[in-house]
Order: C-alpha cells, then structure tokens, then sequence
C-alpha cells in the first residue's frame, strides 16, 4: 500500500488499521486509541460557544482498540492511553498516569469539586528486565490543553497528546520500531522521530491525516 506520508523515519498510512496492517512489523506499540466512551462535543458546546465535535471514530466501544491489542499480541511491549470510564485493555500490568496541565483542563461535562486532569496509560506486553527508576507520572510543561494556545487547539485534534509526554514514553521504551495504529494528528510520530527512532502510523480519518502529514513535512519538534 502506498503511505500517505513518508521520510527517511516515519511512514504514515491513511485507512483503518483493521485492514492497514503494516503497522504490525513495529518493535513498540505506543498509541492513544479510541477509548470507547462515545465522546462528543455536540449542539449543547455550540450553543455555549464551544467548538462543537461530533467525536472520534470508532469511539462507541472498545471493541477495535481490543481488536488492534489482539492483532499486536499480548507478548510485545505496548503503552496504551484509556480512559477511567472504560473497560481497561485485557493482560495490563502496570497503570501510568499522564498528568494534564491544569488550565482549561478536565471542566467539560465535569461538575464536581475536583478536576478531571489525568488519564491512565496501560503498560502491556514483556518489558526487558530491568531497575525501576523512572516517575510513573508522566507530566506536560505545556501550560494549557484548550484554549487559544493549548496542544490540542495547536494540534487540531481534541484528543490530541503533548510531545513532550510522547518523548518521554518512548525514551523508556525498548528499542526498535514504535507503531502507533491511531495516529490522531501524529504527536506520536514526531515524538519518535525527535529521539531518532524509526515509526509506522496508520490515521483512519483524511483530516487528521492530513494534520499529521504537515507537522512531519514542516518538521517541527512539538
């Protein structure tokens, strides 16, 4: 299959990753899959003068997120973003944190006292052996998701993750190829091809796709 994107590290596809399969021969999973929460922004966000969203693909159950876990094996290392309000991923074995910055984050649909400012990331597979020593918290120096100049807004994607955060789980990852079947708007792909490593993406939707290409051709590094 033709990539809709490539250089001399990444390759990009456009399709479903149930199909799409290249992404298969990675080393490294890392991805930010639909969640299985049904997220939307819809006609209630417009009418507060919200960005309205009519939600990510393939978000009203978990069943491809386990269906791309499957294809990938349960042996293989993996780090896989879920949400709290979801089934969590089969074989999981250890729970990361991803600490959001706090402005502008975790109020949407939330009105209880505290924030939702954090989201678990799923550690799957065989890991070499090796002595802890890295911070199961994993934290932006971004200062804001939303508004005018947070990642999200920057990245076009409300799902969309920093690439700081992204550069520090595949810092900790073993070597090889990092595949990311969920490619959103590609912080996954930049954040490897910033370390130098090598990462095979597969992007169900043109638009995002299309987001991810051009942060690639314009190699910016966040």
């Amino acid at each position: 299959m033709t990539p809709y994107y490539a250089d001399d590290l990444v390759t990009l596809f456009l399709g479903d990753c149930r199909e799409v399969t290249e992404w298969l021969a990675a080393d490294v999973l890392v991805t930010d899959p639909p969640y299985g929460i049904g997220w939307s922004k819809g006609d209630w966000a417009a009418a507060k003068g919200r960005q309205k969203h009519d939600g990510i693909a393939n978000d009203g159950d978990t069943s491809v997120r386990d269906g791309a876990l499957t294809a990938w094996g349960a042996e293989r290392p993996a780090l896989v973003f879920g949400s709290l309000r979801a089934a969590y991923p089969a074989g999981w074995k250890r729970m990361l944190v991803f600490h959001k910055p706090i402005l502008n984050t975790g109020l949407f649909g939330n009105r209880l006292p505290w924030l939702a400012n954090w989201e678990p990331v799923f550690v799957l597979g065989e890991w070499p052996d090796q002595t802890p020593a890295l911070d199961a918290v994993v934290s932006t120096g971004a200062p804001t998701a939303g508004g005018y100049s947070g990642y999200a807004t920057r990245y076009q994607h409300p799902h969309a993750k920093p690439v700081d955060v992204m550069e520090t789980l595949i810092a900790a990852c073993p070597l090889g190829m990092i595949a990311d079947p969920f490619a959103g708007s590609g912080s996954t792909l930049v954040a490897a091809r910033n370390l130098g490593r090598r990462a095979i993406g597969v992007e169900i939707g043109e638009e995002y796709a299309e987001k991810a290409a051009r942060r690639l051709s314009q190699m910016v590094l966040a």
